[in-house]
């Protein structure tokens, strides 16, 4: 079987090389035969990877430990969810899963794009199987996941695998990597039509309107791959936090800021014919910073609990890097004539100039997390010292910034195009404002000094008013017209422009994270060693330790603290966190408790025991609004689907009141 992968593998490696030149050639010369045939090898390329998968995911499953891969990433006793997990849970397997994921967006985008633009996909096509190539060259030569274990010139088997790493079983990493993977791998579709409409110089803007849908749904899957890491950091890790600037961390938000960047300012290209240069760079920055923070996570060049260990496969994706910048900005350079802008900005007080005010702020903050990520590397490479930059940088420089782009987020989508009157400033502003800067006094003469809480509430509130307000004034005008009820309003008024309110909806999630991301400044944290009776106090709770217990089952063995949690005198429920050592792995791993609500989340962590063995340490942390980011995460993300369903035409609804008022009619007659 492990042959038929390899050979599955390198067949797709020479399908993806023709697909590269077929379509190349047949776009250059104009001949539709040659670029279809390149299509078709797309296609069979997306077959052979398919054969593959499927044979390293049977192996896996299965247990079949002459696999060197299977070998280091399962063991008998693994859940079968973890077993298949540990397709992407190594190098190797996470590789040939990058690959799997590109020939499956590849397919999808000749699928819908059939028979459109066919002076565009032939180049689509060839950019896209050009980044095929090199993924599939470490499939089939640096990084097999099909490689046997042998003594001498036999196969051989161990008896049992090394297991997958005990921080990775987990219910959000089984579901973590693959959806940050499907933001990654999908950022190479709008690089791709932005290069195709680059060389051609295609006349019109309609590669804009792809590009834009395709980056809405990788963003979202980068989205979603970024808030269930952080929640599995919150779950697993054992400190409590979600976000440490961690280097691997990093890298996941490095694509995200330029594609939202992207996002926000392809409305000026499409409205006014400006931004033509920052469209096309945002996209090309956030393909090559996907594939930049793939470098991070697998060269070894930087320590983190995310990465893969030192690799010489750094080497090959830093080769690949270099090379795709340099052609990228030579494209772009040789193309700026026909990048120049069709209008100017004509008032800094317009939706234009928000634009670009939040253009500059993503870059900048994009700008800072990645030099603050590559300095350590960047100091040990020319001086021999590796100078660390700990979290307290990535604070000081974008906690501001992200104030910033907080305030943008209420203030943009409510300026006019061109210019902005000030009697629409102070229509659109005063109350939220006013309402912004009553909370920030209430919250200072209640006792909150923290300066940066204080100023991200106070803008929350302005922020949640303006969107409110906005849904408000759209649902009471349909109402009056047509008599719905105010909820009814709220969904038809969304329906006909679900990119703009799909959008409202994607920043009152912001405004939510944001509540919870400025109650850290509160957290609280406090080791005791207990004696089983003894108890604690953190905060407003008083823990009492009520048993120990230990056990084992075939994966691993356990020992179990059971914390009565009072509150103020009254007892309000049991939490039990877990130390845990995987038997495979020889790995131990804590399973924390937590008490979670809208106000603050009671978080334990069992550390193990005292040097003594005769007290249990408990790590106990409390973390204010922290579950705000978990409902934020959910809008944000509603609101992100919202943005992807086609807007109700006007035509379609005057159609339908016309039916309901005819049905209506027969009912009362």
């Amino acid at each position: 079987m492990e042959n038929l992968g390899a050979l599955a593998v390198l067949l797709a490696l020479c399908l993806s090389a023709y697909a590269v030149v077929a379509s190349a050639v047949g776009g250059a010369r104009r001949n539709p035969y040659l670029a279809a045939s390149g299509q078709r090898a797309v296609f069979a390329v997306w077959f052979l990877l398919c054969v593959a998968s499927a044979v390293l995911v049977t192996a896996l499953m299965s247990g079949d430990f002459r696999l060197a891969y299977v070998a280091a990433h399962t063991d008998r006793a693994m859940p079968a969810l973890y077993k298949f997990a540990a397709w992407w849970g190594g190098q190797e397997g996470s590789l040939l899963f990058w690959s799997w994921v590109l020939s499956t967006y590849a397919v999808i985008v000749l699928i819908t794009q059939r028979g459109r633009r066919p002076d565009l996909m032939p180049y689509v096509t060839a950019i896209i199987s050009a980044t095929q190539c090199f993924f599939l060259i470490l499939n089939a030569f640096v990084a097999s996941p099909f490689r046997v274990l042998a003594v001498g010139r036999s196969v051989t088997a161990v008896p049992d695998g090394n297991g997958l790493n005990p921080l990775l079983q987990y219910w959000a990493m089984a579901a973590h990597p693959p959806t940050l993977y499907l933001g990654y791998v999908g950022f190479t579709v709008p690089y791709a039509f932005a290069m195709a409409s680059l060389i051609r110089r295609a006349p019109d803007e309609s590669w804009i309107t792809t590009t834009r849908r395709w980056a809405l749904v990788t963003w979202l899957f980068q989205s979603i791959g970024i808030l269930l890491g952080a929640g599995w950091a919150y779950a697993v890790l054992g400190w409590g936090g979600y976000w440490a600037w961690d280097p691997v961390e990093n890298a996941s938000l490095l694509p995200w800021l330029t594609a939202t960047a992207f996002l926000h300012s392809v409305m000026m290209q499409e409205k006014k014919g400006m931004m033509k240069v920052w469209n096309v760079s945002l996209v090309s920055a956030t393909y090559l910073l996907s594939i930049l923070g793939t470098f991070l996570t697998r060269s070894g060049v930087v320590s983190s609990v995310h990465s893969f260990a030192q690799s010489p496969i750094g080497a090959w994706f830093l080769g690949f890097l270099v090379l795709a910048l340099a052609g990228t900005v030579w494209l772009i350079v040789s193309r700026l004539g026909y990048l120049r802008s069709e209008a100017r900005l004509e008032s800094l007080v317009s939706r234009e100039s928000s634009f670009l005010f939040n253009n500059l702020i993503f870059v900048a903050a994009c700008f800072a997390v990645l030099w603050g990520t590559l300095f350590p590397v960047l100091s040990e490479a020319v001086t021999g010292e590796k100078i660390s930059v700990d979290a307290p940088f990535f604070n000081r420089v974008n906690v501001p910034l992200g104030l910033v782009l907080l305030f943008l987020t209420g203030v943009g989508p409510l300026l006019a195009w061109r210019r902005t009157s000030p009697e629409a400033l102070k229509r659109n502003f005063l109350r939220p404002a006013l309402a912004g800067l009553a909370l920030m006094v209430v919250l200072a003469v209640a006792g909150v000094r923290h300066p940066y809480a204080l100023i991200a509430f106070g803008l929350a509130l302005f922020v949640a008013w303006t969107i409110v307000a906005e849904f408000y004034r759209g649902a009471r005008a349909i109402g009056a017209r047509s008599g719905m009820n105010p909820l009814a309003a709220v969904v038809e008024l969304t329906l006909r422009n679900t990119r703009r309110y799909g959008g409202y909806v994607v920043h009152m999630g912001v405004v939510l994270m944001f509540v919870g991301f400025a109650g850290s400044a509160f957290n609280r944290h406090e080791t005791h060693e207990l004696a089983v009776g003894g108890t604690a106090r953190i905060g407003r709770y008083e823990l009492r330790l009520a048993d120990l217990r230990e056990g084992e089952n075939p994966n691993y063995s356990w020992n179990h603290a059971v914390v009565e949690v009072f509150l103020d005198g009254r007892r309000i429920g049991t939490l039990e966190p877990e130390r845990r050592f995987y038997k495979a792995s020889r790995q131990a791993t804590s399973e924390v408790a937590i008490r979670r609500g809208l106000r603050e989340d009671l978080y334990l962590n069992f550390a193990g025991m005292s040097d003594d063995n005769r007290l249990a340490v408990i790590q106990a942390y409390v973390f204010p609004l922290v579950t705000w980011i978990w409902i934020g995460f959910a809008v944000l993300v509603a609101g992100g689907l919202i943005c992807l369903v086609p807007s109700r035409k006007p035509e379609t609804a005057r159609r339908r009141r016309a039916s309901e008022e005819r049905y209506a009619a027969v009912g009362r007659s």
